[in-house]
């Protein structure tokens, strides 16, 4: 039984080391958000157009995090794409990256009452 098992386990990362990697749409100045559906494939739903930049994707992104949680569903993270790259909101802050399973850089961090903002922007305490 033990053989069976092991030759299962390797079918099984294999098969996960097919998996298709997940591209960031590119379009010029569309924030994407990127839904998860349950046993499909992820989908980009455009969330706003003429966005100037990744920053203002972020905000575009965290507004429609708040909004949907304010209609009580929870919503405590949301991931979307600009221009290729990730965006990656949590409790902590914003993350970006360029690959979807890559390494998140912090691209702004929350301050004391939760309101998002460019490290380094906020003045630090004496």
């Amino acid at each position: 039984m033990r053989p069976a098992l092991l030759t299962l386990l390797a079918s099984c990362a294999a098969l996960a080391a097919c998996d298709k990697q997940i591209e960031a749409p590119i379009g010029v100045g569309v924030c994407w958000k990127m839904e998860r559906p349950a046993n499909a494939p992820p989908k980009f739903n455009v969330l706003a157009t003429g966005v100037p930049d990744l920053e203002h994707c972020a905000a575009q992104l965290e507004s429609n995090r708040i909004r949907v949680q304010s209609l009580g569903l929870p919503q405590n993270e949301a991931t979307g794409a600009y221009q290729g790259q990730f965006l990656f909101i949590d409790r902590r802050g914003v993350f970006t990256a360029q690959t979807y399973a890559g390494y998140q850089y912090p691209f702004m961090v929350r301050t004391g009452d939760g309101r998002l903002a460019v490290p380094g922007a906020m003045p630090q305490g004496q």
